[in-house]
């Protein structure tokens, strides 16, 4: 006995360290799996900082930036409105700054330096010791700040990061953040400040900084086009090496930024829904004296999406979307998931509901999300979180532009990602050319930087230039047979009919319907979130009732042949919005293979 309570003691204070040292640093993995270095810091954890209400932080008499340490305390990387902050302050938030020490390993002698965010809404300076060492402007975009001449090896710094937000501007991409003070209707509480990892990480002057992958799916091979950190550096060599348990390709090249180096396969085994096959990736970069001074790991599968017939493919398949709109918000940590096993977690509720993948719905997630979508074969819709930033707004495009760019470039290696989503429900303005030139500039700009994806110009609404024709629409059956005529015709919010849009035509896309459903339900032991809790349509009052109407529902969108695919509103509750398949704490409503045996059946099973 006296040793089963020794053993129990053990095992508690073995249990209490793990929690101690996730308490230090929350959400400790890697950040970017598909370009993963050895030499890096993670920098989360327990911040200093203070609110800047009347955005006077730089101002002589106060000079924030040349901090050591601020009044409060803020858990890195969740944002000041979620709990796991340890703040958990729900008012508008326009400037903001933090602090914290950072320390250089001795052994980053020689090396370049970056600290990398991936995600600090909305506009962000960053200061090391007092000295503005980068600037960037977007919330949901990832970037690096090259601090190399800022710090030193071995020496402790402070580092200073302010930030500003103007949701209510109207100016900045936002997504579901509410404009209101109150979370109401089908936007939630705000996100400011830092929202994902902070790390440093140590690259060789000569090393890798990016490398786009390309799967040659009817090639049998991958295209490999890297980007180095220095165009100075010369005669530097790359090893690309493809491996399947064993080695499955391996070319040695020249190294020059932006020349293709095409991998040829041995073996194929491709990425497909249901069957992910993933080939891990090894990059080497040589210096003239053939010495190694770079490595990444990485992976890839090889996958291809494709449009004909009014169909999406992959890998030449006719695929049918059964998908469902993923927001991607947590209860405690608002657009931060509190880790990593939740956001795997999130993909197996979906699947085990009968979905093959999700529009990730305004918001752009953080890139361990796509990992476990690639792991798991779990078919994604890149959104960017456009709401709050209106494409006839000559700024508000000025603004989104470069930071959907950047998503897109940030993303693009994913083999779940099968469509890009710029803009949701652009509705109607006064000036729609300026409205239609905007989007037709972003489709344009997305497909430069990546034609190898269909593009959705705007999920609903009002369509421009677009390889997708999608719509959304809330009617319950038999009422939702109406959706069968896509030609030249868009849903008006303002007349509740179809109405003709004379600068949009039906051209033969793929036709979905990319938002419907929204079953509300609130089971008898539960209470409402809030006092002004709604889903769609009528109160349901039985599950008996629920399961009849969502039935209906999924037949009569299968009974309508020219459309190829759906996507059900919503995986779980947000907030006052309280139509999901699983309540916000990700409980089942029901049991979920009742989901299933409707989501889960695919009209285009042989």
């Amino acid at each position: 006995m006296k040793k089963l309570m020794l053993a129990f003691v053990a095992a508690m204070f073995a249990f209490c360290a793990v929690e101690d040292v996730f308490a230090k640093v929350p959400r400790p993995e890697y950040p970017r799996p598909q370009f993963e270095r050895s030499a890096y810091v993670n920098l989360n954890g327990v911040w200093t900082f203070d609110f800047d209400f009347g955005q006077s932080g730089t101002h002589l008499g106060r000079e924030l930036f040349k901090s050591k340490g601020f009044s409060k305390k803020i858990t890195v990387p969740f944002c000041p409105e979620s709990s796991l902050s340890g703040v958990g302050y729900k008012d508008f938030i326009p400037a903001m700054w933090y602090h914290r020490k950072i320390e250089i390993p001795a052994g980053w002698i020689g090396k370049r330096i970056y600290i990398n965010f991936g995600g600090v809404d909305y506009e962000s300076e960053i200061y090391v010791d007092g000295q503005s060492a980068g600037y960037h402007v977007g919330g949901s975009s990832s970037f690096s700040v090259d601090i190399t001449q800022y710090v030193k090896a071995g020496v402790t710094h402070d580092l200073v990061v302010r930030v500003k937000d103007d949701i209510l501007g109207g100016n900045q991409p936002g997504g579901k953040q509410a404009w209101y003070f109150k979370s109401a209707g089908c936007v939630y509480t705000r996100t400011t400040g830092i929202w994902q990892t902070v790390w440093l990480e140590a690259v060789d002057q000569a090393g890798l900084a990016s490398c786009r992958i390309v799967p040659d799916f009817d090639n049998s091979a991958f295209v490999f086009t890297p980007v180095f950190v220095s165009d100075k550096a010369k005669s530097l060599k790359i090893t690309v090496k493809t491996s399947d348990g064993k080695l499955a390709g391996s070319v040695n090249a020249k190294a020059a930024t932006g020349v293709a180096i095409t991998v040829p396969l041995s073996e194929v085994r491709p990425w497909f829904p249901g069957s992910p096959h993933l080939y891990d990736i090894v990059y080497e970069v040589y210096d003239a004296s053939s010495k190694c001074v770079d490595t990444v790991k990485s992976y890839a599968g090889l996958r291809k999406v494709s449009i004909e017939d009014g169909r999406i493919l992959i890998n030449n398949k006719p695929v049918y979307m059964r998908l469902v709109l993923d927001q991607g918000f947590y209860p405690d940590g608002i657009w931060t998931a509190p880790s990593d096993a939740a956001l795997k977690r999130d993909i197996e509720l979906s699947m085990a509901a009968g979905f093959n993948g999700a529009r990730l719905h305004q918001k752009v997630f953080e890139e361990r999300f796509h990992y476990w979508a690639d792991k798991l074969g779990y078919l994604t819709w890149g959104e960017m979180s456009s709401w709050g930033c209106e494409p006839n707004n000559a700024l508000a495009a000025r603004n989104f532009i470069p930071e959907w760019c950047e998503v897109v470039r940030r993303d693009l290696n994913h083999p779940s990602i099968i469509v890009w989503t710029p803009y949701n429900e652009t509705w109607k303005k006064d000036n729609m050319l300026h409205h239609h030139r905007s989007q037709n500039d972003v489709y344009e700009l997305t497909k430069a930087i990546d034609p190898t994806r269909p593009i959705n110009g705007s999920s609903g609404e009002f369509h421009a230039k677009t390889d997708l024709w999608t719509i959304h629409n809330y009617s319950r059956a038999p009422k939702l047979k109406e959706i069968d005529t896509p030609e030249g015709t868009v849903w008006s919010r303002d007349s509740k009919s179809w109405a003709h849009i004379p600068y949009s035509r039906y051209d033969g896309q793929p036709y979905l319907l990319d938002e419907f459903g929204g079953l509300g339900w609130i089971g008898p032991e539960r209470m409402k979130a809030a006092d002004n809790t709604w889903g769609y349509g009528k109160s349901i009052k039985t599950e008996e009732e629920f399961f009849d109407i969502l039935k209906k529902e999924v037949d009569c969108i299968l009974g309508i042949k020219r459309i190829c695919g759906y996507c059900y509103t919503q995986l779980t509750d947000v907030e006052q919005e309280q139509n999901g398949v699983y309540y916000y704490d990700r409980v089942p409503k029901f049991d979920p293979a009742k989901f299933k045996a409707i989501f889960g059946v695919d009209p285009y099973a042989e």
